[in-house]
């Protein structure tokens, strides 16, 4: 309607004024126990900032909390006269017209002790914050579709004019405070983590082909990954793991008849490391990982299987042979890869995982022990995938398809020590998958490895594959297989 107006949020800024901080911090938590958690979350989140002790009325009608060393006072109820404010002398035209509008507007609140702060007169700065509040108030009345006298807009306008500079200086405070604020927002440490959890218990027994050691057993596995974010781009896993799930005899000792949960770091329930790992944004198209306790080359890199693969998780395969290509399998434990998205659907990924990076001794370390290098190009979108895949990889201390550990997970015996002694191989892989219909999918994979014997002659050729079709709505309820 005319009015000359300054933004203003509610400060007043005066010379040599005492700073209050303020620390928010809100938690929720929800956990739930199954077997796969995907969205349990505990969120925790803070703001720290520091503004000006406000010196005088609150616009927006919430009591101010007073922070003078007086500050035992019972709660404070609200005053909406000017004249019942001890420190604003009663006189001159724009008193008289500011406490016409508050007492038929309500626009301004003070305090029972009946001041703004402290005992002194209002000054011009006080005055226009009173005045920007009215301003505010009567202009959201008219938003609201409120009728207002034109007297008072008459009035409105005139003491805008009046007191034009103190509101365009207390508009530019206010958006310096909001630059300062939004660039502490941009660049605050983020709080937010969440917490995932994975509980499995096992009745299980081996009843054909077993030796000694295959009684009927009672097992668990319980997992807490918690997932951080510092610039909400990236992202941090730290993951415990507790368990006993230890492997059946099969009579050779393979490893064929592994299950997800048997993958423990230790086998007496103690609590452990299991997962540590690092993901972060180079630019828009790349992105890099950082593996530093049990990374595997899965962790980064397409294994083109979504309906079964849930890495060393218990939620989809029960073997671990089922859940992806054994060339996943081969090599582990720290390093890093990179995933390059060359367009919408395709992807490269390049890794490399050392399973001796912590052992300075000779035939150890990052570059000195066994390791795994891999390097894959894929296609996918929403419905379909399919991907190459090629590992060279060097054991000196375990099996093939170890994961970086001292022992085979998948594959017999025979294909995952050869010779018996350090070992070099080139593995080549390909995998896919493809919905049929929103109720039934396909998915398959086919690898070829080449070992070649460091201690004496010979080479094994060892090769791998499998064909699945599974029906996505078949047990009770959708998405069981």
């Amino acid at each position: 309607m005319g009015i000359d107006r300054a933004r203003f949020r509610g400060f007043v800024w005066p010379k040599n004024t005492d700073y209050l901080y303020f620390l928010d911090v809100r938690i929720s938590m929800v956990f739930l126990s199954c077997n796969w958690l995907s969205r349990p979350s505990l969120l925790l989140g803070s703001v720290f900032f520091a503004v000006p002790a406000f010196a005088q009325i609150d616009p927006s009608g919430l009591p101010l909390t007073d922070m003078s060393k007086n500050h035992s006072d019972p709660a404070m109820a609200q005053l909406t006269s000017v004249s019942q404010l001890a420190d604003v002398p009663p006189t001159g035209w724009a008193f008289e017209a500011l406490r016409s509008l508050v007492e038929r507007y309500g626009c301004i609140v003070g305090y029972p002790d009946r001041t703004y702060r402290g005992d002194r007169a209002l000054t011009r700065w006080e005055f226009a914050a009173g005045l920007n509040a009215c301003l505010n108030s009567i202009e959201r009345s008219l938003q609201a579709g409120v009728s207002i006298a034109q007297r008072d807009l008459d009035t409105l306008k005139r003491l805008a004019q009046e007191f034009q500079a103190e509101l365009g200086a207390l508009g530019a405070r206010v958006d310096n405070l909001e630059n300062r604020a939004a660039f502490l927002e941009d660049h605050s440490f983020s709080t937010t983590t969440k917490l995932l959890g994975e509980a499995i218990f096992v009745v299980a027994n081996a009843f054909q082909g077993a030796s000694e050691g295959s009684n009927t057993v009672f097992q668990d596995r319980a997992r807490l990954r918690f997932v951080s974010s510092f610039t909400g781009k990236d992202q941090l896993n730290v993951r415990l793991d507790a368990g006993n799930a230890r492997r059946f005899n099969l009579g050779d000792g393979t490893p064929e008849a592994t299950q997800s949960f048997n993958l423990v770091p230790s086998l007496d329930n103690n609590v452990n490391i299991g997962w540590l790992a690092y993901y972060f944004p180079i630019c828009d198209r790349i992105s890099a990982y950082i593996g530093a306790v049990n990374g595997v080359t899965y962790d980064f890199i397409p294994t083109l299987n979504p309906y079964l693969d849930s890495g060393t998780g218990g939620g989809k395969a029960l073997t671990v042979f089922a859940s992806a290509n054994p060339i996943y399998q081969i090599g582990g434990g720290a390093g890093g890869g990179f995933n390059y998205q060359l367009s919408d659907r395709w992807i490269a990924s390049l890794g490399y995982l050392a399973g001796n990076h912590a052992d300075p001794n000779p035939g150890s370390g990052l570059f000195n022990g066994q390791y795994a290098a891999i390097a894959e190009i894929a296609w996918l979108d929403s419905r379909s995938g399919f991907g190459i895949t090629y590992v060279h990889a060097y054991q000196n201390r375990g099996d093939l398809f170890d994961i970086g550990s001292s022992f085979g997970i998948v594959g017999t015996r025979q294909a995952n020590n050869p010779f018996g002694t350090p070992l070099i191989s080139d593995s080549f892989g390909a995998s896919g998958f493809f919905t049929i219909t929103p109720n039934l999918a396909i998915n398959g994979f086919l690898g070829y490895t080449n070992s070649r014997n460091l201690q004496g002659p010979g080479n094994a050729d060892i090769w791998y594959y499998t064909l699945h079709g599974y029906n996505l709505h078949f047990l009770l309820k959708d998405n069981n297989i």
